[in-house]
């Protein structure tokens, strides 16, 4: 065993007694705290401040690569973690306002003081509130943000924090909506009485939500934290009451990761891209990891339709000795690039003095081209259980403008002699005025713009829908989206546009007549009354589009619009919704258009 090595699990050993005895805590319990836990059951710790029953209209949770008005974080901890404290609020007050919640009057002095010491400007977009928290981890007990009507007011869902005995941290919530002026919904009385975590979270924003199967087993019967127990069904029914929640993916927890969180190896880029930590074959976590994304990948799609994309971060090995957890028996350790945050048009990404570091910020530069990538040294923090995500939390903007669309793949000239198609659904509560595709052939342009106006996909739905014009075979085309509300609100994405952007090649078949790229298989069944299967089978990656129409050629239903994948892809239907009769079904990509008739009884 070498010396660095040996040094480090002294280090570890000293800071587990010092935990222990109440100075500066965790991210997991203490021994003490479980002590306590087992020893005299769950304290009494509801406080009855805020809203308990569920938002009584539809609510959205905010993706955290939305626009932000405010990062929160708590100023705790000892000075080694007070340094990191500092460097992201040097990095996000250029964001946006770094809100800081102090213990005390005293504290805010000594933390402007701090702060001043180490050079971060704090005379705008840094503010300091008194709010009482036991812990430096405000990402797993501060609240969570979600918009009423996908777009509407924001409001505040706080969970009961799955460490009891910090009492503090579990009301901070209390302290923060009123702060912000918005409700606070708590989930604090039973049968509503969830055991949650920031740090077991991740939302792509449209519905969907990753965690690891500690939500199921904290809120499980005979739970040590004396709620009631409830099924998945259960706590699926109350993320969708809450959260808005429609697709709860519960992935098994790892063996060495003593928090199971899954923001330790995992982070979500954008709504169909995966971050995930990766380790060397065999290797500590690796196997179950790869076990879970291979479960996601074999049973969800993105909210497009298509399949996740997986990108691969290194997880490195502490003090760059090739030994990763367990380090003798202690998990807690876990260095992790994933455990990053989005900060607008900033990404706060923690780093250990590795010589991955490098390749881990080259990894977030390549797939989030425009972002600032500014690398934190979380060392002195990592061996109590977190980094970057885990010491802070995002406040969504009173009034976001919402842009939603699925980058272009590569593009055939022959299936689109028209351009390029490029949809997007953008909602603005003051509605949108005008939007428009900004599209260059070169990362530095010129850029040119066309317009992306409003399309109607049926009777009541609409959507966005505009055309890059048609390229030469072999360039590649960059291109970002901007929206302008009624209000006057605008704003971009990807968000750091012009100089971030999203990209796609141009190709062209040769030969006189095109290709069919993809083909509409039987339907079934047919005659159909419910669930029914289109299945669309395709030689290449395409963009395409199926509708239903009926026997009079009006349209009933847009069933996709968007990347079609290579391979054989299942779209669906309720047939038990259309009146009896006869319908068709149409697959369209580019020139090609595809009819089949389906049965209804």
């Amino acid at each position: 065993m070498n010396y660095r090595y040996l040094t480090f699990l002294l280090a570890v050993f000293c800071w587990q007694l010092s935990a222990q005895n109440g100075s500066p805590l965790p991210r997991h319990l203490t021994s003490d705290e479980k002590t306590q836990l087992f020893q005299q059951g769950t304290p009494d710790d509801i406080v009855l401040s805020g809203l308990t029953d569920p938002p009584s209209q539809p609510v959205r949770t905010m993706a955290e690569w939305e626009e932000l008005q405010a990062i929160l974080i708590a100023w705790n901890g000892p000075s080694s973690w007070l340094e990191i404290l500092a460097e992201i609020v040097r990095a996000s007050r250029e964001e946006c306002r770094v809100v800081i919640s102090c213990n005390s009057q005293n504290t805010i002095v000594s933390a402007q003081n701090y702060l001043n010491a180490a050079g971060v400007d704090i005379t705008s977009n840094v503010e300091f509130i008194v709010g009482l928290t036991d812990a430096i981890w405000i990402r797993d007990y501060g609240p969570n943000c979600v918009y009423v009507n996908g777009v509407d007011s924001l409001y505040m869902v706080d969970w009961k924090y799955n460490r009891p005995s910090r009492k503090r941290d579990d009301s901070l919530a209390t302290t923060i909506a009123p702060y912000f002026s918005v409700p606070l919904y708590r989930t604090l009385l039973a049968p509503a009485d969830l055991v949650n975590t920031g740090g077991n979270f991740m939302s792509d924003g449209l519905g969907t939500a990753f965690a690891s199967k500690l939500v199921l087993n904290e809120n499980a019967t005979g739970n040590i934290y004396g709620v009631s127990a409830k099924t998945e069904d259960q706590v699926d029914a109350l993320l969708n009451d809450y959260m808005g929640i429609k697709r709860y993916i519960k992935m098994d927890v790892l063996p060495y990761d003593g928090i199971h969180h899954i923001d330790m190896h995992m982070k979500l880029l954008d709504e169909e891209t995966l971050l995930v930590g990766e380790y060397p074959d065999g290797e500590s976590d690796g196997p179950q990891i790869e076990a879970n994304i291979a479960y996601v990948l074999g049973n969800y799609k993105s909210v497009f339709g298509t399949p996740f994309k997986v990108i691969r971060v290194p997880m490195p090995s502490f003090y760059d000795n090739g030994t990763y957890p367990p380090y003798a028996g202690q998990s807690a350790l876990y260095p992790t690039f994933a455990n990053a945050l989005f900060v607008n048009k900033t990404v706060l990404m923690p780093s250990y003095n590795s010589p991955l570091d490098a390749a881990a910020v080259d990894t977030f530069k390549k797939y989030l081209p425009g972002y600032r990538i500014f690398p934190i040294d979380c060392r002195n923090i990592i061996g109590s259980g977190g980094a970057i995500h885990c010491i802070t939390k995002e406040v969504g903007v009173y009034d976001p403008l919402q842009i939603v669309h699925q980058p272009l793949p590569c593009m055939d000239n022959t299936l689109w002699p028209n351009g390029y198609p490029v949809w997007a659904n953008l909602a603005h509560r003051s509605g949108i005025a005008s939007a428009s595709i900004y599209y260059a052939t070169n990362p530095d342009g010129p850029w040119q713009s066309v317009d992306l106006p409003d399309y109607l996909m049926d009777d009541t739905t609409w959507t966005h829908k505009g055309y890059i014009p048609l390229q030469p075979a072999g360039t590649t085309v960059y291109y970002y989206i901007e929206a302008t509300a009624n209000s006057g609100k605008s704003i971009r994405r990807p968000m750091p546009a012009p100089e971030g952007w999203w990209q796609f090649c141009t190709l062209e078949t040769v030969g006189v007549e095109a290709p069919s790229v993809a083909q509409l298989l039987d339907i079934y069944p047919n005659p159909a009354s419910a669930i029914t299967v289109i299945p669309v089978s395709a030689s290449a990656g395409t963009w395409g589009q199926i509708q239903v129409f009926n026997a009079l050629g009006q349209l009933v239903e847009t069933v996709y619009s968007g990347n079609i994948p290579a391979g054989k892809t299942n779209y669906f239907i309720d047939a038990g919704r259309y009146t009896s009769g006869t319908y068709f079904v149409q697959l369209q990509t580019g020139e090609q258009s595809v009819l089949k008739k389906l049965v209804v009884k």
